[in-house]
């Protein structure tokens, strides 16, 4: 990290490229959490209910207790380290402390909305459809400026 503090990642093409190779594999997991998330349901508030509370119509069970349980166990500890790695580089981006605070605050509190959205849907009230569906287009927001802003700031210094 003293690379990226004291700009001398600037000088080391191999940083640069670890970087470059890092922000792939997580643009991969930014296009893959669409796919997982429009596999299960759509932007319809009606989509999450029946997805998480079940359905007659489509002869889907309510999500069970335990299911719910092994995603969040695994869900938590990953959203924790992606966030933590992309938060963290944007520290070293020249951007305004606020601006810095806004995008952390707002990609944390996203990702903690976006996952218990799913467990107040099931066993709270269907009207958290709604944070569920947020959660998840501002979480991808987020993510995607993430990416972009990192991806931005490691072409600035491969050209300086």
């Amino acid at each position: 990290m003293k690379y990226m503090q004291n700009g001398g990642f600037q000088s080391q093409p191999v940083m640069r490229l670890t970087l470059f190779f890092t922000l792939l594999l997580l643009l991969g997991f930014w296009l893959s959490n669409f796919a997982l998330y429009f596999t299960q349901m759509s932007l319809t508030p009606q989509s999450v209910i029946d997805f998480y509370r079940g359905s007659e119509a489509e002869y889907r069970m309510p999500r069970t207790y335990q299911a719910m349980l092994e995603v969040t166990h695994m869900h938590l500890p990953m959203m924790a380290v992606v966030l933590l790695l992309l938060t963290h580089l944007l520290i070293f981006v020249p951007l305004t402390f606020r601006q810095k605070m806004v995008i952390i605050i707002t990609t944390f509190i996203s990702a903690l909305g976006f996952e218990a959205a799913g467990w107040l849907v099931r066993f709270v009230h269907p009207l958290f459809a709604w944070l569920k569906i947020a959660g998840f287009l501002i979480l991808q927001a987020m993510l995607a400026l993430l990416l972009g802003t990192l991806a931005l700031f490691l072409l600035k210094a491969a050209k300086n």
